[in-house]
């Protein structure tokens, strides 16, 4: 007889929604893949990353940023149109992708509303509730004449919930087993529902019983179109997260209205078009588990619909005591099933130890909005699906060096290993983890601990030889005679040439980390890159008062335009003094003399903190590069950049050795 008993059965207990029966409680948000076709098709690409999801044991996969209305309704250039036939063979093959592993294939409708910037530059007329002046600033047409966002006419009303519905229908005739009413976040069913946008005085606008009647419309019209058992989700905003937006008060009143109208309200919160808002709607590392979930709890005192909770969850556990208490009955997860897809998976079988918890780090969004593509600091094979390489052990195996047992090395330590190879791990400290060790203390970076832990501990449970306190030298290399070596070696930080750099109240940024009682009261931290914003944001926390100097007319994000977002709310949340353009010249047993439009200013501070950059260990890479028929540099040691560069590279070069 079975002995087996899940720790979760709350969170692997199937629920029914209209029709059909979801496997658990685990939905799987929708995010928009941008790398289509040229007529916005989803490509092979496409369907691989949605699949990949479901094949990790999620009950639904949403495919987001379908749009009902390509003319009027297109708030980007890559949202995949459900109001073209010709998208029928694709759409049904990624449906077909997702539903074949079991997970129910979603939809997500959206229409952009007055945000329809595409639709715009295409030279469509744009509509929302009420007329406006263009939000996103001028976009002039050929006969020279602005355009506008025109009020909807009882007609373009009607039609518009008539191409919701005709969209839902698609959506089933694809092969889509539920679609997701976008009623949040600022597109056009949350204006209509927003009483600061909508003050129509019509049947459309004005009480909340008048605001609500475009998407109960909505709603009810494709209920009549797709039947009865074909469910609804509906995502909404349960508050807007900012002052010219709606509370949760009103929220409440919005999810009382849909109650009866959907099968699953699915409350999110905030409005992408405020800047402050978005790390809400996308929490970011500087806000708890789960940093939303009040929001639906508390809509689900109020309703009989089921109702669903999204944002920053990663622990199982968090997710089960949500449901067994009832405050919700389902979660939502986006980028954690970007860093790991098979959570579920893993938790159902008991290995939750195993779970690679997202950092949020926003590397995944930004790098979508930059260059269209999905990737993920933590995990290598998000947005390569197609050609990760089969890491089935190979057949020419190999003795694999690897020297530095940082976030690179031990990834390729990994990698190799999985793929039969013998290899051998050696790091000079007396600890797996690399530079990065440095901020274990730091409460927002908890989950990058968590994951040097994680990847740590799988070296230690691996056949991987592992040599801590072992330096990789010329000598060590001749004993071992390897096949192949790798350096990840890391980098040293840069020591800029500044009088009274080496006074005893100058620290780099590492040292700090480890030890913040050397920061004193107020300290000056040389360097306005992710090293000294995030250092700043640490010390500040604790109480410290502290200023950023940079050199640079504006701080750098590293690329990562989102967490730039998140550290420029969270400095200024915390009152951190931020100086651009200004040059340190000489430091002193008080603070910092600097240069700034011309003109000398003194800080005052406790301690002096350098954060200017890195200096790769090339020479130390150098003395091993001949030593070996086959040799691979990558991570910092290399040129410093990220974790997801390091991770990647790693991974692809360590998956390489011994293809032929």
């Amino acid at each position: 007889m079975s002995t087996y008993k899940t720790k979760y059965p709350h969170l692997f207990s199937p629920i029914k929604l209209g029709g059909t029966i979801f496997r658990n409680r685990i939905f799987g948000a929708p995010t928009g893949y941008q790398d289509l076709t040229y007529d916005r098709f989803p490509t092979p690409g496409a369907t691989a990353y949605y699949a990949r999801k479901a094949m990790g044991g999620a009950a639904s996969v949403a495919v987001g940023e379908c749009v009902v209305d390509s003319r009027s309704g297109k708030g980007g250039i890559n949202h995949v149109p459900l109001d073209n036939p010709e998208a029928l063979a694709s759409l049904s093959a990624l449906a077909n992708g997702i539903s074949r592993y079991g997970a129910v294939a979603v939809a997500e409708l959206q229409h952009a509303g007055m945000y329809a910037q595409e639709s715009q530059k295409m030279g469509n007329r744009v509509y929302g509730p009420v007329d406006i002046d263009n939000l996103h600033g001028e976009v002039v047409h050929s006969d020279g004449e602005a355009t506008r966002v025109y009020a909807m006419t009882e007609e373009i009303i009607e039609d518009t919930i008539e191409a919701y519905a005709n969209a839902a229908a698609f959506a089933k005739r694809c092969g889509f087993g539920m679609v997701l009413i976008h009623g949040g976040h600022g597109w056009l069913i949350s204006q209509f529902l927003s009483p600061f946008i909508n003050t129509r005085k019509d049947k459309w606008g004005g009480s909340a019983e008048n605001r609500a009647r475009f998407a109960i419309a909505v709603c009810d019209r494709i209920r009549e179109k797709c039947g009865r058992g074909f469910p609804i989700e509906f995502r909404m905003s349960g508050t807007e997260a900012n002052r010219d937006g709606y509370d949760l008060d009103e929220g409440i009143k919005i999810a009382k209205a849909l109650d009866g109208h959907v099968d699953l309200i699915h409350v999110s919160a905030g409005n992408h078009e405020v800047r402050d808002a978005f790390v809400v709607t996308h929490p970011s590392m500087f806000l708890p588990d789960g940093a939303n979930s009040y929001l639906a709890a508390e809509i689900k005192k109020h309703v009989k619909t089921p109702v669903a909770t999204v944002g920053a969850f990663t622990e199982p556990e968090l997710m089960e005591e949500l449901i067994a208490s009832g405050r919700v009955d389902v979660v939502e997860l986006a980028r954690q099933l970007i860093a790991d897809p098979d959570l579920p998976i893993k938790a159902r079988d008991g290995r939750e130890s195993d779970i690679t918890r997202c950092m949020r780090c926003f590397t995944c969004f930004s790098n979508l909005i930059s260059n269209r593509q999905f990737c993920c600091a933590l995990n290598p094979e998000i947005g390569t699906e197609l050609i990760v390489p089969d890491l089935a052990p190979v057949k020419t195996k190999k003795t694999v060096l690897i020297a530095g047992g940082g976030v690179g090395g031990m990834q390729a330590a990994l990698t190799a290993s999985r793929r039969g190879h013998h290899v051998i791990l050696c790091e000079k400290s007396d600890t797996l983890g690399g530079a990065l060790r440095c901020e274990k203390d730091v409460p927002f970076k908890d989950k990058l601990s968590l994951y040097l832990d994680l990847q740590a501990k799988r070296v230690a449970e691996s056949d991987i030889d592992l040599r801590l306190s072992t330096p990789v030298t010329p000598e060590l290399v001749k004993k071992l005679a390897p096949d192949t070596i790798i350096a990840a070696l890391g980098a040293t930080p840069v020591k800029p040439p500044i009088t009274g750099i080496d006074g005893g109240n100058v620290f780099g940024a590492e040292y700090i980390y480890q030890n913040a009682d050397k920061a004193g009261k107020s300290a000056v931290i040389l360097g306005g890159g992710l090293v000294g914003t995030e250092l700043a944001i640490y010390l500040a926390e604790q109480g410290r008062k502290v200023t950023i100097l940079e050199m640079l007319p504006e701080l750098s994000d590293g690329g990562n335009q989102l967490h730039g977002i998140a550290l420029d709310v969270k400095l200024r949340e915390l009152g951190i003094t931020v100086s651009l353009s200004t040059k340190a010249l000489e430091i002193k047993a008080g603070g910092v003399e600097a240069e700034r439009d011309g003109q000398r200013v003194f800080f005052d501070a406790d301690a002096v903190i350098y954060a200017v950059g890195q200096k790769p260990r090339s020479e130390e890479a150098d003395a091993l590069r001949l030593l070996a028929p086959e040799f691979h540099q990558l991570g910092d040691c290399l040129a410093p950049k990220n974790i997801r560069a390091a991770t990647e590279a790693a991974y692809f070069a360590a998956a390489n050795i011994g293809r032929i």
